[in-house]
């Protein structure tokens, strides 16, 4: 969505809900796009160490796929 400078001045509260929804809005000034407000990303960093104990792999893992595995992979089954 594209608004004015004014528009943007104006409707800040309409336009920060549809943000918070995912919108993506761009402001132009004379018709020219000047800024771009997209929703902050407002997830938690990740720790050091959280998924120690949670992964494993499996016997093999590290071998190179044969080519039939590798067409399957990259084309589906």
């Amino acid at each position: 969505m594209t608004v004015s400078v004014h528009a943007a001045k104006t409707q800040l509260s309409k336009l920060l809900d549809l943000i918070e929804e995912g919108e993506e809005v761009v402001i132009a000034r004379h018709g020219r796009p000047v800024a771009r407000l997209v929703r902050v990303n407002c997830a938690a960093k990740p720790q050091l160490g959280a998924m120690r104990g949670g992964i494993s792999w499996e016997e093999g893992w590290e071998r190179a796929m044969t080519p039939e595995e590798a067409d399957a992979f990259w084309n589906g089954p």
